[in-house]
């Protein structure tokens, strides 16, 4: 029975931070090669995807989509989608996704150029290749170099302002059962003596 109490509060925790993995902004060190807009049939990985355009009536079967083609920093390649937000999850309000795409064309650059343009692209969401899952991207900004770190103060923040009050929350749960408990071994003794 206790195997199965660790199992649920690591499935949960699991559940948990992966959704704040996945909602939270991340910060990508890339160097943009292309930009490019695609119709994309949703299939299974629908969820994965935002909902359809702020501006359309009813949730389409298939739309266009913006993508921007980068290369981090390892040399690796990334594909970023490029959707609004809307007023849909994850909160981001994000509107202007022919803006960003215009913004990121103007930032591409070729390896073989003499000064490379690298970009910071924060982004939420994960990419799996087999699920043909993008990251989708909220903003790019230029940056001097691919050796910038980005501090992300806000994430740090939400984490601590969540993490006080899940402890905030236990605490008062702990020492609510051990009054509990005390009065009950109180009112058992009572009678003793």
């Amino acid at each position: 029975m206790v195997y199965l109490k660790w199992v649920f509060w690591g499935v949960f925790w699991a559940v948990i931070i992966g959704f704040l993995h996945y909602t939270l902004p991340q910060h990508d060190i890339a160097r943009i090669t292309d930009t490019y807009e695609k119709r994309v049939d949703f299939g299974e990985n629908s969820i994965f995807w935002a909902n359809s355009d702020s501006g359309n009536a009813a949730a389409p079967t298939n739309r266009d989509v913006f993508f921007i083609q980068a290369f981090r920093t390892n040399g690796k390649p990334m594909i970023y989608r490029n959707e609004d937000t809307g007023w849909g999850w994850p909160p981001y309000f994000k509107f202007d996704t022919s803006n960003l795409q215009a913004e990121a064309s103007d930032l591409m650059s070729k390896r073989s150029a003499s000064a490379a343009q690298w970009v910071s692209i924060t982004h939420y969401g994960w990419r799996n290749e087999f699920l043909s899952i993008f990251p989708n991207a909220i903003s790019v900004k230029p940056v001097s170099g691919p050796d910038v770190t980005i501090i992300p103060w806000f994430n740090i923040i939400l984490l601590t302002v969540l993490a006080a009050l899940f402890w905030g929350i236990w605490a008062r749960w702990r020492k609510f059962r051990t009054r509990r408990e005390k009065r009950k071994v109180d009112e058992y003794t009572e009678g003793w003596g």
